[in-house]
């Protein structure tokens, strides 16, 4: 069976995203260990000691990277419970090997975010899955433990936490492999490490030599987009973005590659609000992603401009920015049935109507509730069909009722 070509493709980018060297031809193993999570007795990989990996000798963010290579996911075996969880056994999996340059579990974890962010650009990592880490500890003197399958950010600072301090309690004098215990915040004991000549590594008979043609890498590099920390140093230095707003800018590809499409058509400081804070509000609050809505840059430009020069309030655009619910369209089509209300006597009349069916609120405010005049405008706001302007409408009622 001929290997999976996008798994071999996600390969090549990640390899170069990492800085490493590209080998060219690579040659499948069998990686061979008796453990109830690999049933089959082997795990077919493109690593160990007689492999070539696919990308070798590279570095991200000021740490080392020995390699990256394609296997197979083998199952998750729970030696707590007994339990093992094939969902994904057999599925591309693609490791990468740092050297030992991180010094603490902030440093791990704070370079682990960014390359997560980074995978993400590239689409390479399934998100009902996520990532999974093994985490190699040692102390001076002390022998490598490694600890296996931890699967999020704060297990993995907690775990390495723990194993510092348990390893300088009790110095490792062999290598072994331990597991996570989240509920407790301990490492236990699974099994001995095993050494290389332990999995008894041959090339695989059934599986074909994978020969990678220049043009292929070279295809692979033209679709790799700006790294976060590019795009980061961008939007600071082009844009004048703060850093903090930058950063939640480049945390998604599509939402910076939007912004970078509107905000040399907007006003900066309303393009910025209105995509950190509005846009990624209602996304959030649908629970979907920029690409599972078919938001067209000029509808939302549009939106921007309309806000701009008041012709529509900002409590109508946040409506209309939420009916974007499948796909957008052109706010200034409706612009007339959206359009601000700002002239005194339209919204004297409205507050008029307003008070009138209001005498509680309006009694609350005068004996000095601040809330009571919120629900007066909100009032205001409904019955203008959030057309009325904001400001207009406070000073006018408080105006009224005053007089």
């Amino acid at each position: 069976m001929l290997p999976n070509k996008t798994a071999v493709d996600k390969t090549i980018q990640i390899g170069l995203i990492l800085g490493c060297k590209i080998n060219k031809k690579l040659i499948w193993q069998r990686k061979h260990y008796d453990w109830p999570d690999l049933p089959k007795g082997y795990q077919d990989t493109i690593s160990g000691p007689y492999a070539t990996p696919l990308g070798k000798k590279g570095k991200f963010l000021g740490i080392r990277i020995t390699e990256c290579h394609l296997e197979e996911d083998p199952a998750a075996w729970n030696p707590k419970t007994g339990e093992i969880d094939y969902n994904r056994s057999g599925s591309p999996l693609i490791e990468i090997v740092t050297e030992p340059d991180f010094r603490t579990p902030q440093e791990a974890v704070a370079w682990l975010k960014q390359l997560i962010v980074t995978l993400n650009y590239i689409k390479s990592i399934d998100k009902k899955v996520g990532i999974k880490v093994d985490v190699n500890i040692s102390i001076p003197k002390g022998k490598r433990v490694e600890i296996k399958n931890i699967n999020s950010l704060k297990n993995i600072k907690t775990a390495i936490e723990h194993e510092i301090q348990r390893q300088k309690k009790e110095l490792p004098k062999t290598q072994e492999t331990r597991m996570f215990d989240e509920s407790k915040g301990t490492t236990i004991k699974m099994r001995a490490k095993e050494g290389a000549e332990d999995y008894r590594f041959i090339s695989d008979p059934d599986l074909p030599v994978i020969n990678i043609e220049k043009k292929r890498i070279e295809r692979a590099r033209s679709q790799l987009p700006e790294t976060p920390s590019e795009k980061l140093k961008k939007l600071i230095k082009k844009y004048k973005i703060e850093k903090k707003t930058a950063e939640i800018l480049t945390k998604k590809l599509d939402i910076v590659e939007f912004f970078e499409k509107i905000i040399e058509k907007t006003n900066p400081k309303i393009a910025v609000r209105w995509v950190t804070e509005e846009l990624l509000s209602v996304l959030n609050y649908n629970k979907k992603e920029l690409e599972d809505i078919d938001i067209d840059p000029k509808h939302f430009i549009e939106l921007l401009k309309l806000i701009e020069d008041k012709s529509i309030t900002e409590l109508k655009a946040k409506e209309i920015l939420r009916s974007w619910k499948t796909e957008s369209s052109s706010p200034k089509r409706g612009v007339k049935k959206h359009s601000q209300i700002s002239g005194e006597k339209e919204i004297e009349k409205l507050a008029k109507q307003i008070i009138k069916e209001n005498h509680k609120a309006v009694e609350d405010y005068k004996k000095g509730e601040a809330k009571a005049m919120n629900f007066l405008i909100g009032q205001v706001m409904r019955l203008s069909d959030k057309r009325a302007d904001f400001k207009t409408s406070r000073e006018i009622l408080e105006k009224m009722i005053k007089g």
